[in-house]
């Protein structure tokens, strides 16, 4: 009974967010559309209830529950609270949004928190089961949040390739996975460790296992050659979900990348670096170059993200303490750099129109100068330009990789991000110096301006002074790791 009590304390936030989940559900059936507000409120209580049961269960060690299915470290705890941040700006974000679209639903909010409670088991999860788990809940929370919108038709069928890939990218994961448990007769990711040291690192099939484990790794997060959902989901969703998509998520993707490969797998490091490595040079090519042809904002952005993820690779490619921090650091600047840019377009859309074209920032900068700042912030921090928050965390990934001895994709990186930089500049050009083809005034929530206000700002702040962000991030990899 004491070990069910202890267990039961160790997943109080996820059995908050469970309960709040449903319960939102059931008071979506008696209240009133224009009292839907409050399901707003339950929401935004939840993942503030669901902060402070993760401070109360937080231990600067590591404890396990149900029988180490489940771990409660600092890496943990630190990614469940930027994932709780993350999701509720996100909501202030998109609530004007889904009303104007009358997507406004209890749904929509049960959903989305269905979907962070799987985020939440995948960052916790120390079974290869309990991760798997956690990451199909997530998925198909996603797959039905693109399609919330019925009558879309591009969304229905955003919705439908971001399945079928989905399922492919999933069982191949599984399908990994059981290869895995085949040689080394565990799900315990601290025990595969062991029994793989035992084993040794040259069995062809843990390498063809750990292909596997990769390639739906690499479909989580959007490398090549596993992107092609990105632009086609970015664009075809709501943007208010394409919001989601792209932003905190990433940090569920990379919690289970730390725990299977720099803590199972360990062992195979010199096989997926390999693997990494490929990977990130590809993405950031193909992503920087591919984003140069785009015109609507949302699927460039989306090849933004697939070059982003490229520069995320060069950490966890290091293998070693120091590149999985500044890893960490780099998807956190990335979250907070998303938020910003999809959290632009959405106070830029009204009824009946979607801000996703280039065209739709001409001239921003004489409609609202407040709003072009702000977006001027976060198109240089995604470009890695000094003192924003972007070039920090470009530059520590790559001095991790180029600490770890790989020299020429430094130089090829750093190459790539200077032909980057033109795609996001250009849309600076086009807010300060090219005539504006909308003049009608931006109408946005007083709290929204304020959160997206503070979101872009944040960007500028912390890339003044990194080094408190940086410091949590390596205290974080480093009592979870060691």
């Amino acid at each position: 009974m004491e070990n069910f009590q202890y267990d039961i304390l160790n997943v109080l936030p996820e059995l908050t967010v469970l309960c709040m989940a449903m319960f939102i559900l059931l008071v979506d059936l008696f209240i009133k559309p224009q009292n839907r507000f409050v399901i707003y409120g339950l929401a935004q209580f939840t993942l503030f209830a669901a902060a402070v049961f993760t401070f109360q269960t937080h231990t600067l060690g590591v404890s396990y529950a149900f029988s180490g299915m489940f771990v409660d470290d600092s890496l943990g705890d630190v990614l469940k609270l930027m994932t709780y941040l993350g999701s509720s700006i996100m909501l202030v974000y998109t609530r004007q949004y889904q009303k104007q679209r009358n997507m406004f639903r209890g749904e929509y909010y049960a959903m989305v928190l269905f979907s962070m409670l799987g985020m939440m088991i995948m960052i916790s999860g120390q079974n290869m089961l309990t991760i798997y788990m956690g990451l199909e809940l997530l998925s198909l929370c996603l797959y039905s949040l693109v399609a919330f919108d019925r009558d879309n038709p591009r969304a229905s069928e955003a919705a439908m390739k971001y399945f079928v890939l989905g399922a492919l990218a999933s069982g191949m994961l599984l399908y990994g996975m059981s290869m895995i448990y085949g040689m080394t007769g565990s799900l315990n990711i601290s025990e595969i460790a062991v029994e793989i040291s035992n084993i040794g690192q040259h069995n062809p099939v843990l390498i063809m296992g750990l292909v596997f484990v990769v390639a739906g790794l690499a479909f989580k997060f959007g490398a090549v050659p596993f992107q092609m959902w990105v632009p086609d989901v970015y664009q075809g969703a709501p943007t208010s979900i394409t919001l989601l998509i792209g932003s905190v998520p990433k940090f569920a993707a990379f919690a289970i990348t730390i725990r299977l490969l720099a803590q199972g797998l360990y062992p195979l490091a010199a096989d997926w670096q390999d693997m990494l490595l490929i990977m990130a040079l590809l993405s950031i090519i193909i992503g920087n170059l591919s984003a140069i042809a785009q015109t609507n904002l949302k699927r460039m952005l989306a090849y933004s993200t697939i070059s982003h993820i490229g520069f995320l690779l060069f950490g966890l490619m290091s293998a070693n303490l120091n590149g999985f921090a500044s890893s960490l650091f780099y998807i956190s600047a990335y979250v907070l750099m998303t938020l910003a840019g999809f959290g632009m377009i959405l106070l830029l859309s009204r009824k009946g129109f979607e801000a996703d074209k280039l065209d739709d920032l001409k001239g921003l900068n004489q409609r609202s100068p407040w709003a072009a700042f702000m977006m001027l912030i976060t198109m240089f921090s995604m470009a890695g330009i000094p003192p924003t928050i972007g070039f920090y965390a470009k530059f520590t990934v790559l001095q991790a990789a180029w600490q770890a001895g790989f020299t020429w994709a430094v130089v090829l990186a750093v190459l790539m991000a200077v032909v980057g930089a033109f795609y996001y500049l250009r849309i600076v050009k086009l807010m300060y110096f090219d005539a504006p083809t909308d003049l009608s005034p931006i109408h946005a929530p007083i709290d929204m301006q304020f959160v997206l206000g503070m979101n872009a700002l944040a960007l500028l702040l912390i890339g003044l002074l990194p080094q408190v962000l940086m410091n949590l991030c390596g205290l974080s990899i480093v009592t979870s790791l060691q």
